[in-house]
């Protein structure tokens, strides 16, 4: 007889092998997945984002970045759902986890309960009686300034300033929503839905809710019967308030039913009622043949935030979209459309107003409400008055400027010069008021909110162009406005902050940021194109290479600077580094500056995932 252990032996070798057959197996179907998945991706998306046509289009590279639940919902749902409508779902499964790399699902671990820094269970309080920096623009007027009081810092403090600790957005989620300072929490959002609340001290996580889709809107904090709301939107154009103190949803509310509708400006809370902006990446799919370009309109949408019930509801565009004509391929063509609202609302309390900038049109003949400031009654969204600074300004991504006859494209393409920033409304030492603003044409603009929006003045701050110019915010004290421009096309000339005054539009100072070192594979070009902050004596601004640097108010002399753009020892121990500074600015409170470091997706940039806490010693 053979011993025994010469059997078990045997035994153990056959499953080994058996063990090792099936590792192959499932390696060889990865494989021949994996293969299938990138024929696919090569016929459907590949001809955009391997070599993008123009600054707007990701690349392969920046995709990567993104979570598979991301690109799932862009395919199925969202701004790439028509060039995906033949596919089978597990063609679009497939898609999303070869481009991202990991599985769906992975994003799962971001969920609070996951982290390994939970905060003690705590009463919140009034999150509204000490320092806080409240939804988009710290105040009604959106004017991103701080004042002394709140910010804790001053110009003789700020070069002080030393990173007291950093949060990394998990599983490859990028930074990509503004945070808001209440209670001595932070609120934060994140590309793969997750809200964060966090203690401002420590960075130590209290929850975390996950939405239908990505925010990238700043997060309100208001009153909601006998306790306090987060009010924030998604970008499937989804609205939410969710308890301040425990993470609970108390109501969610779909602001559009337009498949390609989202919500990027922060909705905003004022005496009960919570006013939330609607834009659109419709021009982002327009150009495709097979898509019926194109039916959305931008629009405001008021609610009664205690119960989520609609108030009323206006429309950038008052005249509905109707068929126009057929293209080469026999597919109908609609318009008018556009003048998406990308940006907050500002409130006019003296006024009874609300004021928001508009986006360019989708369609030709461009409304005379696109690349606008227009005014409603803040009760009833009856429009008041508007003022268009650029007209015949239709645009389509990938579509080219001037006359073109290619199916969809307007007969002539506009420049692409629309709003990202939200009015400012400021009251001069005189007494008078003014709304200021810059956009993406390199122009600030001022105009008279008791005059039905009659222009003051205008100043060139930069040169202009689809990502150029002035983007996503800008801010004022009550002597000057101050732009960032991006101008990414000028390459090392890009960039530059700029102070006006803002009874004349005259120009105080101009800073172009200083070189810096450029070594082979690092963005070199400092557009300032994300939204910068001001406090007394002092202007924060950002660079899509990932430098912040703080500014002299008096005369643009830099102050303090710091590179975010590296990997960070976080507090819930996620791998994480920081990017591109852009989209939100930074936030200030109570002698802390908060901002997220890592938001590239407007085709340029370097993506990340941290949000950065700094504080004085």
């Amino acid at each position: 007889m053979r011993p025994r252990s010469h059997e078990i032996t045997k035994k153990r070798f056959v499953r080994g092998c058996t063990f090792v057959l099936s590792l192959l197996a499932t390696a060889t179907s990865a494989r021949a997945q994996a293969i299938q998945a990138l024929g696919v991706f090569e016929q459907r998306c590949g001809v955009c984002h391997t070599k993008p046509a123009d600054d707007r289009t990701p690349t392969r590279e920046s995709l990567r970045q993104r979570t598979p639940e991301a690109i799932l919902d862009a395919i199925t749902g969202g701004s790439m759902k028509v060039n995906a409508d033949s596919l089978t779902d597990a063609q679009k499964r497939m898609i999303a986890e070869y481009i991202t790399d990991r599985p769906l699902g992975a994003a799962l671990a971001g969920q609070a309960s996951a982290m390994p820094n939970r905060c003690p269970s705590t009463p919140l309080g009034n999150p509204l009686a000490g320092p806080s920096w409240n939804g988009w623009g710290a105040d009604e007027g959106n004017s991103r300034f701080q004042p002394a009081a709140a910010a804790g810092l001053t110009a003789a403090s700020v070069p002080k300033l030393t990173l007291k600790w950093a949060f990394g957005f998990p599983n490859g989620s990028s930074a990509y929503g503004q945070p808001a300072i209440a209670g001595g929490r932070v609120f934060v959002g994140s590309d793969n839905g997750f809200v964060y609340a966090l203690d401002a001290a420590s960075g130590c996580v209290y929850w975390s809710f996950q939405a239908q889709g990505g925010v990238r809107t700043a997060i309100s904090i208001g009153k909601n019967g006998a306790r306090y709301a987060a009010y924030f939107g998604d970008v499937k154009a989804n609205v939410y308030a969710v308890d301040a103190e425990t993470g609970t949803q108390v109501w969610t509310k779909s602001a559009e039913s337009h498949p390609l509708a989202r919500i990027t400006g922060a909705p905003v809370l004022f005496n009960g009622r919570l006013y939330v902006p609607v834009a659109s990446f419709e021009e982002g799919s327009g150009p495709n043949p097979k898509y019926e370009c194109c039916t959305f309109r931008g629009s405001v949408v008021a609610y009664d935030a205690a119960s989520g019930e609609q108030i009323w509801k206006t429309y950038t565009i008052p005249e509905k979209p109707r068929p126009t004509k057929k293209n080469s391929v026999g597919t109908q063509l609609w318009g008018p459309a556009g003048a998406a609202v990308w940006s907050a609302p500002t409130i006019d309390a003296k006024r009874g107003a609300l004021y928001v900038a508009t986006g360019d049109a989708y369609t030709s003949p461009a409304a005379d409400t696109s690349d606008a400031i227009m005014a409603f009654d803040l009760k009833s969204g009856i429009p008041l008055w508007t003022h268009q600074f650029t007209p015949n300004d239709a645009f389509l991504v990938g579509c080219p400027s001037g006359p073109s006859t290619r199916d969809n494209c307007p007969e002539v393409g506009g420049p692409d010069f629309d709003f990202g920033n939200s009015p400012i409304l400021r009251s001069m030492p005189n007494g008078k008021s003014v709304l200021v603003i810059g956009q993406k044409s390199g122009a600030a603009w001022a105009i008279d909110p008791d005059k039905d929006g009659a222009l003051l003045w205008q100043h060139k701050v930069g040169s202009g162009s689809t990502l150029g110019g002035v983007e996503w915010g800008s801010a004022a004290d009550d002597q000057n406005g101050y732009f960032a421009v991006a101008d990414q096309q000028l390459g090392a000339n890009a960039g530059g902050l700029s102070a006006l005054q803002l009874a004349t539009g005259e120009e105080v100072w101009r800073t172009p940021p200083p070189p810096v070192e450029c070594a082979p594979g690092r963005n070199c070009a400092q557009a300032q194109s994300a939204a910068i902050t001001a406090i007394p004596g002092v202007v924060f601004s950002g660079t899509t290479n990932g430098i912040i640097r703080a500014y002299a108010a008096s005369d643009g002399r830099i102050l303090w600077d710091y590179n975010t753009a590296h990997e960070y020892a976080t507090v819930n121990g996620v791998k994480a580094k920081g990017g591109s500074l852009n989209g939100p600015g930074p936030v200030i409170a109570g002698g802390m500056v908060f901002l997220n470091s890592g938001y590239a997706y407007l085709g340029y940039g370097a993506p990340g995932n941290v949000l950065l806490a700094f504080g004085i010693e």
